[in-house]
């Protein structure tokens, strides 16, 4: 038999911190982190990251566990995360992933590939090259000759999913789109339950200003200050974060304080809606509408489903 795993995400503020801890007292969980920003030590507040306070004795993992020099990849996240998750059902414990990056996620409760193996960087930077000389349609026809339905899914100013489906060719003699064929993307080993937590756009775009606004008093100018006497640097992962990467342009005396505070505002934004692009495709997620429903009633809703299954 499968044993349960839940899923609670949604998009950036929606709100998913909190009821993810009352879930987890009651349905004697701990949660796993799906969040590719709140992963780096020292990044807490442009990674809206939660607090021991906030915990309220639920144990959490993946949080504050990578240096932010350092690249975190999603493989490490799909092997880190199932070694967690085995080890919390062990206990006899319920294992809760929360967060809002997508591909996380997927990489857990989808039937797909990310290993490491699965990479070739020479190959890679040879693509990208003839890309820039020959133009995009030239590799996207590249592909078609060996994967036509990853080409007919992929547009061609998509280089770098074009590249990647070709890189994945190369390397495993088997098309990218066979990764994602029918249902097999969805025979996990786990009885699932995946929540999305969801509201009217206008407000959870109020709720994104205002959370930035809130992190700017909270000293996110400071927090990257110090990042950057760190020697964090734009072009690692962690500094190319919504947040980080626009308080780096205004250190670095591009742009100014209020351009910056904006640029984050409308990249949270964009983020959020491409999150919520991101969860459409999958038939499995429930949403909950926290317009409709209380939090009161989401959280009961989720723990009746939970508990009877």
């Amino acid at each position: 038999m499968k044993k349960k795993l839940l899923i609670l995400s949604g998009p950036t503020a929606v709100g998913k911190t909190n009821i993810s801890i009352k879930l987890a007292k009651l349905l004697n969980g701990e949660i796993i982190s799906a969040d590719s920003m709140q992963i780096y030590k020292h990044m807490d507040i442009g990674s809206a990251k939660v607090t021991e306070e906030e915990m309220d004795g639920v144990k959490h993992y993946l949080i504050d566990v990578v240096d932010p020099k350092d690249d975190f990849t999603v493989a490490d996240f799909k092997e880190k995360a199932t070694e967690i998750i085995d080890d919390i059902y062990s206990r006899g414990k319920l294992p809760m992933i929360v967060g809002g990056t997508g591909l996380y996620i997927d990489s857990l409760v989808c039937n797909m590939t990310f290993t490491e193996g699965h990479k070739d960087e020479e190959y890679r930077e040879y693509l990208t090259k003839l890309s820039e000389k020959e133009g995009n349609d030239y590799i996207h026809n590249m592909l078609k000759e060996v994967d036509p339905i990853s080409a007919e899914r992929i547009h061609k100013n998509n280089v770098k999913r074009v590249i990647r489906a070709l890189e994945v060719y190369k390397i495993t003699k088997k098309p990218f789109s066979s990764y994602n064929a029918g249902n097999e993307i969805y025979n996990i080993p786990y009885d699932l339950g995946y929540y999305v937590l969801t509201m009217d756009r206008s407000k959870l775009y109020e709720r994104i200003n205002l959370r930035v606004d809130i992190m700017m008093e909270k000293g996110l100018i400071e927090e990257v200050k110090t990042l950057k006497d760190m020697g964090c640097e734009a072009h690692m992962q962690s500094m190319k974060g919504i947040g980080y990467k626009e308080m780096l342009y205004y250190l670095d005396g591009d742009i100014s304080l209020e351009k910056a505070a904006d640029m984050i505002k409308q990249g949270s934004r964009n983020y959020a809606k491409r999150q919520l692009t991101w969860f459409r495709k999958d038939p499995r997620v429930m949403y909950l509408d926290k317009d409709i429903l209380t939090k009161e009633e989401i959280i009961s809703k989720i723990r009746d489903d939970i508990s009877s299954t």
